[in-house]
């Protein structure tokens, strides 16, 4: 559920991102010193909200990949074990598919 709203989160700044890209383009050509100075701080907050943005990817590709690693070593380590759990867990899925078609 967190990682959902993380993955949420960060395809919703993406969007402002591109959004505020966007903006600075259509503007590029508006003159004045106040237009000026909010293009520039608009142009470093989003130089810094894409450095940051990236950063978060890269991070949630390192905890993927230890995940994947961890589940890797158990299964190694137990793979009786880790076939049961999938075993179970079809089970599971097979009884609920079955139920809902049922109830249809």
């Amino acid at each position: 559920m967190a990682q959902a709203a993380s993955d949420r989160l960060i395809e919703d700044l993406r969007q402002v991102i591109r959004d505020a890209e966007e903006l600075l383009r259509v503007t590029a050509g508006q003159a004045g010193e106040k237009i000026a100075e909010a293009r520039a701080r608009a142009e470093e907050s989003l130089l810094a909200a894409r450095s940051r943005l990236a950063g978060l990817g890269s991070g949630a590709a390192v905890r993927a990949q230890a995940a994947a690693d961890s589940a890797d070593l158990y299964v190694r380590a137990n793979p009786w074990a880790a076939i049961g759990i999938v075993a179970a867990a079809g089970l599971l899925v097979g009884l609920l598919i079955g139920r809902r078609g049922g109830d249809r």
